[in-house]
Order: structure tokens, then C-alpha cells, then sequence
């Protein structure tokens, strides 16, 4: 027997063997490493998505100095900034579907690292983030910088974070380009104007003359100069924008409002007349915090703070604050397209006409202004707890806006987390933003539960004498509504079937 010739394939097969341990046993190492880094990694205010959050929150503020208050619009970036951030994260997790990023295999396990999923992520932000709050772009470069990252690095490799981040971020704005909201003035009868209304919306009601009680109409402004002016009807367009996850804008629309002539609409004024009169300091200060005033984020905005008090609150990881962003912004955004094709569709009154018209020479208890207190007045002289510069939102009222948003982002913190709980509180100054003269002593308000919370921010419109509560009632069940149907396409993106994310 040739002993040579049988020990050689021996050898072979010892040395493949032991290769092949070392390679099981590098693989295995990769693992630990990886799961000792999860282990360890930053949680709360201190993980990446928590961080990318809070420059969004600054670019929507800025937004609102710049181009005042415009939440419809500020809706839609952050929706979209929290779905690139998704759809990069989707490629380093083991079941999740982007929803945009297309043709980007999912990275081996090895490569599944948190460097490389923060890596991903922030590119991802910065790409969106400069895309739609392209003023503050130095701001967001340096914070690439403060990462240790390369913001010039333009990367589309597949097979790296960098690369990842910044497909994900292109392919949204891509997607997005032409949903509607005219966001570069292409669509036609824009005159090249971003955000032009092209569908030439024109209130029944001028400005100076109500011709019909049942319909919107317009309210002047004062300027900081103390000129009047009209604000105009802010994007009486946004139900033509192609939502996020809802197949239609109108796929959960409300039935209509009560109108002039009916005992539920006399009632209902009434009680923004009654609750106006009774205003407590906390309910002042509520009425204040959930309308906001400069640095405003707007409703999106305040949900996204809320959300991130969750992630405090929790200790979230990367993971878990990517997937509730996401989650909470997406309702946020089709909430708002949601609420805009019912407030367009019915073009309804506020309590502003409403009040003046079923009291207008009747005696009434009332808020008399700025530094005036509460005061005896004639109906027709009746205003909301607001200031001059903002007296009245400029558009139809029915849904309210603040109740279809914060039902269905509560809902969608309700469901993320598995519990009602919230337990966040926020101490204010009563009349800081409408009488800084007239000041009362500071209170905290408390927020026990997200769907109280949710309540809390729509009563406060009526107090407010922004909306009547039917406004108030049907935009809360139209946002619990856009909530529900988001959290089972949620759901089927990350990979959970019918479970919930907690399971």
C-alpha cells in the first residue's frame, strides 16, 4: 500500500477541517463581539436615532422662524427624514422591509454591527435632512462632524453603511418628488413658486363680508409692524399629497358637521363661550403649550418631543427610537393629509363666525384682549385666547388638526409601547405666549396617559375658541383610525406578523 498517497488526502482533510473550525470559530467571535456591543450600546438621549431626532426637532423650529407656522409641510419632512432612517436601519435588521430603498440586499450578519447600523442611519438623516430643511444644512454638517463622519463622503455602495444611508436618503426624496405637495413649485399652475396652491382655492366667505355661516371664512392677521393682513388659506391643496401608508386620503373621512340652525351646533357654541369664560391658569397654560408660539414644531413636532420622552423614559436603544419615529411621524404625516381632505371637502366655520353671528349684540363674559382679563362684551367682539398675530388658523375647521394628530400619534405610542402609560409633566407659565403682562403663577400639567394626553391637546382647541367639540371629536377618531391601519403595515414592514412590537 501506498502509504504517501493516502496520507496527503488525510492531511487535506485535518487541514480543511481545522480551517473551517477557525473560520466557525472567527464567525462565532464576530457574533459575541456584536452582541456584546448591542449590549453596551447607548440608550435614551444618548443613541444615534434619539440624537438625528433632536436636529430634526431644531430644523422644524427654524422652519417656523423662517416661513412661520406651517404644519402641514413640517409634517411631510419629518415623515419623510424618519423613513429614510428606517429604510437604512431595514438593511442591518434581520426581518424589517424598507419602504423606499429598493435593490439594497440585507447586510450579511457579520457587517449587522451598531457602528455600521449608526453609520447608515446618520447618513440617511443628514441626506433628508439638508433635502428639506435646506437652510440649516451647516448645522446638520456639523453634526456629521461631531459623529466622527465624513459629511462630503457621497457613497452609494450597497455594500457599505455610508453608502446605505445615503441611497436610502435618495431614494426617498426621489419617491417623494412629485406626490403633490409641490414642494419644488413643478407642478403645473405653480408658477414656479414652492407650495403653491395649483388648485386655486378660493374661500366662499371674503375677508370683510360672511355670506355664508356654514363655510370658512378668512380672518385678518397683525403683522409686527401692527399692519393688518390676510394669511390666505395655508396649502388648501395638502389632500391631493400621496400619503405615506394609506391607500387614499379620504379612506377614513368623517361624516359632516353639525350646522347653523341645528341645537347640537347652537350647543356647542355655547360651550366654547362658557369654557372661555371659566379658563383656570392650568387650563390657560395648556391652551398655550399644545398651541405653541416661536420655535414652534407644530403638532408633528410635539409628538416627536413626546416620543422621544418615551425613549427617556425607556431607555430606548437605536432600534427601538428608529422604529418609533418612524412609527409616530408616519401617522403624523397622513394624519395631517388625512384631516386636510375633510377640512377642504366640508370648508367648514370656526367659532370665531360662529360666536359673533348667534351673540352678536348679546351681553357675554369673555376675554377682552391682551392685559384685559376676562370682561363683559358684546358678542360680535368676541376673539379667541390667542394674540393678534395669531388669531385664528388660517383654514376650514373641520377636523381640528391638533385632534386628529395627537389621537392618532398617541394611539400609535399606545400601541408601540403595549401600555397607555405616559407619565411625562411639563411646568408652564399661564399667558407667557398670549398676555406676557398679565401673568399668573406657574403650573404643571400633568400627562398620565398618551390617549389623555391626546384629549388634553384637543379640548384645549375649544378652550382655546379654535374649534367646537365636534371638531374635536371627529379629528381624534380619524387620527386613532390613520394610527390603527399604520401600526398593521407597521407591523408587516418590521417582519412581526400579527404581534406587537413588545412580543
Amino acid at each position: 500500500m501506498n502509504f504517501r498517497l493516502l496520507f496527503i488526502p488525510i492531511l487535506s482533510i485535518l487541514f480543511f477541517g481545522l480551517m473551517g473550525c477557525k473560520d466557525q470559530s472567527k464567525h462565532s467571535k464576530t457574533m459575541a463581539d456584536n452582541q456584546m456591543t448591542m449590549a453596551d450600546e447607548p440608550r435614551g438621549k444618548d443613541n444615534i436615532a434619539y440624537q438625528w431626532a433632536y436636529m430634526a426637532l431644531e430644523g422644524t423650529a427654524n422652519d417656523t422662524d423662517r416661513f412661520k407656522p406651517r404644519p402641514t409641510i413640517t409634517s411631510r419632512y419629518l415623515g419623510l427624514i424618519f423613513t429614510a432612517m428606517f429604510d437604512a436601519w431595514s438593511r442591518y435588521d434581520d426581518k424589517s422591509q424598507p419602504l423606499y430603498l429598493k435593490n439594497v440586499e440585507r447586510l450579511p450578519v457579520n457587517d449587522r454591527t451598531l457602528k455600521n447600523k449608526e453609520i447608515a442611519v446618520s447618513y440617511a438623516a443628514y441626506g433628508a435632512l439638508k433635502e428639506y430643511y435646506y437652510s440649516d444644512s451647516t448645522m446638520f454638517r456639523k453634526k456629521m462632524v461631531q459623529l466622527g463622519l465624513d459629511p462630503d463622503n457621497e457613497s452609494r455602495d450597497p455594500a457599505t453603511p455610508e453608502g446605505i444611508g445615503n441611497l436610502a436618503a435618495d431614494m426617498v426624496i426621489e419617491a417623494r418628488r412629485n406626490d403633490g405637495s409641490n414642494q419644488y413649485g413643478k407642478v403645473e399652475g405653480s408658477d414656479g413658486q414652492p407650495y403653491f396652491d395649483y388648485t386655486h382655492y378660493q374661500p366662499v366667505n371674503d375677508i370683510d363680508k360672511n355670506i355664508d355661516l356654514n363655510r370658512w371664512q378668512p380672518k385678518y392677521f397683525i403683522d409686527e409692524e401692527g399692519n393688518k393682513y390676510n394669511p390666505g388659506c395655508l396649502t388648501p391643496y395638502w389632500q391631493e399629497v400621496k400619503p405615506l401608508l394609506l391607500e387614499t386620503a379620504d379612506q377614513f373621512r368623517p361624516g359632516p358637521p353639525p350646522m347653523v340652525g341645528s341645537e347640537q351646533l347652537e350647543k356647542e357654541v355655547q360651550e366654547v363661550i362658557d369654557l372661555q369664560a371659566n379658563l383656570t391658569p392650568e387650563n390657560k397654560a395648556l391652551v398655550e403649550f399644545m398651541r405653541d408660539g416661536p420655535k414652534s414644531v407644530q403638532q408633528a413636532g410635539h409628538w416627536l418631543k413626546f416620543a422621544q420622552d418615551v425613549s427617556l423614559r425607556d431607555n430606548n436603544t437605536l432600534d427601538q427610537d428608529v422604529k418609533m419615529y418612524f412609527l409616530v411621524e408616519s401617522v403624523a404625516m397622513d394624519a395631517f393629509i388625512s384631516c386636510w381632505d375633510s377640512k377642504m371637502f366640508y370648508d367648514y366655520t370656526r367659532p370665531y363666525a360662529l360666536v359673533h353671528d348667534y351673540y352678536q349684540d348679546k351681553v357675554i363674559k369673555a376675554w377682552g384682549g391682551p392685559e384685559k382679563g376676562m370682561v363683559e362684551m358684546k358678542g360680535k367682539d368676541w376673539r379667541p385666547y390667542s394674540p393678534d398675530a395669531f388669531l385664528c388658523p388660517p383654514f376650514p375647521s373641520y377636523v381640528s388638526g391638533h385632534s386628529t394628530i395627537s389621537g392618532g400619534c398617541a394611539e400609535a405610542l399606545r400601541l408601540f409601547t403595549g401600555d397607555e402609560h405616559f407619565g411625562a409633566e411639563v411646568e408652564l407659565v399661564p399667558g407667557a405666549l398670549t398676555e406676557p403682562n398679565n401673568l399668573d403663577d406657574p403650573v404643571v400639567i400633568k400627562f398620565p396617559t398618551f390617549t389623555e394626553t391626546a384629549e388634553m391637546a384637543g379640548i384645549s382647541r375649544v378652550m382655546g375658541g379654535y374649534h367646537i367639540q365636534a371638531d374635536n371629536v371627529a379629528g381624534l377618531e380619524l387620527g386613532r383610525q390613520v394610527a390603527r391601519h399604520h401600526y398593521k403595515k407597521y407591523l408587516q414592514l418590521i417582519g412581526e406578523g400579527g404581534t406587537t412590537v413588545n412580543q
